[in-house]
């Protein structure tokens, strides 16, 4: 694509020294520039990419995108704009020729349950005959695969690139998860999606590098329904109407409140030894009974959210009710086969909000022992450890404390953090300093009846020391442990 077209989908810029030459790629990491790319200097909360201009000249970069004037050889383009986060998006959208206008698109934001959304709303499309893709936490899926991306929500070229990729494997569909941080970066920015989806809203992410405040961090989920046809959003949200107040189009509502559009009701708990799920009945713009192999009431929001969008995109209830029963989503309250009788999952819980969702919702069936290992992550907030061991003390019968990405912080310090916080509530706990060991103490002392839950790592395959990342992959453990013990 020739520069100065490809420059066209950039409303306001101003543009020095145009060499109209044949543009091979965009580039928003120096490193990664080539001959004939476009290089877009992004500001960053850590870096500034104007500092790697040069570099990306070096690498072979023919055209620079920058919010500010930079003085350059002759035959190099500069293309100021006011944001050159919109630029990129609007850049990567033109050059990968616009892949979000051919498919369905879908976006979910929310504190809680974005990931098991969309991978509810992915099992639905594809039982209804469209594959599908999804960009979020798990990485960009397509097919049987998934690539890390590193963000929930990547940058905007990785974005459409994907969507790219998407279109020329079959998909018909994708399901974007959208962070607050990838909307406060504009990642999604220029994309017009067919539904935006809403699932709930509290504390998190706030603190240096992420948002000042909460009230930053609502008004960042609010942005995504400036730029959606239509608002799926959870009604019994206390900051309902704060997060959709953007919402230009008619807003689909579902939750257990009488007056959604779409209601749960007669919600029960399903539980054998390896198998924990629910099932309910829908009232309102759809009225049909459902299951989901995902448990407790928070999972039933997730599923209603799922069940709206679908019905805004007219797929049928036959759709609905097997891709709600076949979905399964990796690291999330996730089971694991096992050799006993009793239940063991793996979960992404990691702060004192989704500890005490998995664990109070694990509580309602009734085990013999509720057992969870968990650490906490090194370099962030202490609060956050604390409020896991008063959590974890409080609902569990037993704590197993351990590591999990201890960072540049000591593990022990961190696990000693944990038990103070644990001990203050009177819980029960043992520590088992290495995870390794930590998973085989609670399958080898598993009792019958018992469900435990391996907490915090849930997707992730890496253990995060001195900031490098060793292979971890809590499934393979397991699998170890038992088959050495037959």
């Amino acid at each position: 694509m020739l520069l100065s077209k490809l420059l066209e989908c950039l409303p306001q810029k101003e543009v020095h020294n145009l060499n109209n030459i044949e543009i091979e790629g965009i580039a928003y990491d120096s490193r990664k520039a080539e001959k004939n790319f476009v290089f877009t200097a992004l500001r960053g909360y850590l870096s500034d990419g104007n500092d790697f201009i040069n570099n990306a000249i070096d690498n072979g970069a023919c055209a620079i995108v920058s919010e500010i004037f930079v003085l350059l050889p002759n035959n190099i383009t500069l293309i100021i704009v006011d944001n050159a986060r919109k630029a990129l998006a609007l850049l990567s959208a033109c050059f990968f020729g616009y892949p979000a206008k051919q498919l369905t698109t879908v976006a979910v934001t929310g504190t809680k349950g974005k990931t098991t959304t969309t991978a509810m709303l992915r099992s639905i499309f594809e039982c209804s005959g469209t594959p599908t893709g999804t960009i979020g936490t798990l990485g960009i899926g397509i097919g049987k695969t998934f690539a890390d991306t590193g963000n929930t929500t990547p940058e905007s070229y990785e974005i459409h690139k994907a969507m790219a990729d998407m279109l020329a494997k079959g998909c018909g569909a994708v399901v974007i998860e959208a962070s607050s941080q990838g909307l406060k970066w504009h990642r999604t920015f220029g994309i017009e999606f067919d539904i935006g989806v809403f699932t709930n809203i509290s504390p998190d992410h706030i603190g240096d590098g992420e948002h000042s405040s909460f009230e930053e961090y609502v008004e960042c989920k609010s942005l995504l329904f400036k730029q959606c046809k239509t608002c799926v959003a959870n009604i019994d949200d206390p900051l309902f109407a704060t997060v959709t107040k953007n919402a230009v189009n008619p807003i689909i509502t579902y939750g257990f409140e009488k007056n959604a559009d779409f209601t749960a009701f007669g919600e029960k708990l399903k539980a054998s030894a390896g198998f924990i799920g629910v099932e309910f009945k829908v009232a309102g713009k759809k009225n049909m009974a459902v299951q989901t192999a995902i448990p407790g009431k928070f999972n039933v929001y997730n599923a209603l959210a799922a069940i709206a969008a679908a019905y805004v995109l007219n797929i049928t209830d036959a759709s609905i009710a097997k891709g709600l029963d076949e979905v399964k989503v990796k690291g999330r309250v996730e089971p694991v086969p096992i050799n006993g009788d009793y239940t063991l999952l793996i979960d992404y819980a990691h702060n004192g909000a989704s500890m005490e969702n998995v664990l109070t919702t694990l509580r309602q069936y009734n085990p013999k022992r509720l057992v969870v290992m968990f650490g906490a992550g090194g370099n962030r907030p202490k609060d956050r450890r604390y409020d896991m061991g008063h959590i974890a003390g409080k609902l569990a019968d037993l704590c197993v404390l351990t590591e999990d990405n201890s960072r540049f912080e000591d593990p022990n310090e961190i696990i000693a953090d944990i038990e103070t916080a644990v001990k203050e509530v009177g819980g029960k706990y043992v520590v088992v300093p290495k995870r390794e060991d930590a998973i085989r103490y609670c399958i080898e002392n598993a009792q019958p009846g018992d469900v435990i839950v391996l907490a915090g790592k849930g997707h992730e395959t890496y253990h995060e020391i001195k900031g490098v990342k060793h292979h971890m992959d809590e499934r393979e453990i397991v699998r170890d442990i038992v088959d050495s013990s037959l």
